[in-house]
C-alpha cells in the first residue's frame, strides 16, 4: 500500500498548507474575522502564541499523515492529473473533513463563522494537496 507514496511531494505538501495557513489566517484574510469570531482577547492571543510551537508541531505531523493518506488514495484510484487532484481534494474537504468540522461546530459554542473559516481553510490546502500529490508520482 505504500509503495506508490513518495516522501518529497507528501513533505512538500505539508509545507503548502502551512503556507495557505499562514496566508489564510493572516489579517489580510480571515484572521481578524477568526479572532473576532473566537471573541479572544489581545492576552489570549499572546497566550496562545506562547504555546504555539507545540500546535504547529503537531499540526505538521497530522498534515504529513493526510498528504501520506491521500498519496495512497490516489495511487488506488489512478488519479493522474492535476484536474482530478483538485476535484479529490475538494471531495474529501467538503464531503467528509467540512461535515466533521460541521458537527463538532454544532456542539460547541463557537459560531458557525468559525468553521466557515477553518472549512474553507482545509477544502483549499486538500485542493492544493491533491493537486501536487496527483501530478508528483
Amino acid at each position: 500500500m505504500f509503495q506508490r507514496v513518495h516522501a518529497l511531494p507528501v513533505v512538500v505538501s505539508a509545507i503548502a498548507v502551512f503556507v495557505i495557513g499562514a496566508l489564510w489566517y493572516s489579517p489580510a484574510l480571515f484572521g481578524k474575522q477568526w479572532v473576532k469570531a473566537h471573541g479572544y482577547t489581545e492576552e489570549k492571543i499572546q497566550q496562545m502564541r506562547a504555546g504555539a510551537s507545540r500546535a504547529y508541531a503537531v499540526s505538521f505531523v497530522c498534515y504529513l499523515v493526510m498528504a501520506v493518506a491521500m498519496s495512497i488514495l490516489i495511487g488506488r484510484i489512478g488519479v493522474t492529473v492535476l484536474q482530478g487532484g483538485v476535484k479529490l481534494g475538494a471531495l474529501i474537504g467538503a464531503g467528509f473533513v467540512a461535515m466533521s468540522a460541521l458537527t463538532a461546530n454544532m456542539f460547541s459554542e463557537k459560531p458557525l463563522s468559525t468553521w466557515l473559516i477553518d472549512a474553507g481553510y482545509q477544502i483549499v490546502y486538500l485542493m492544493v494537496m491533491g493537486a501536487i500529490l496527483s501530478v508528483w508520482r
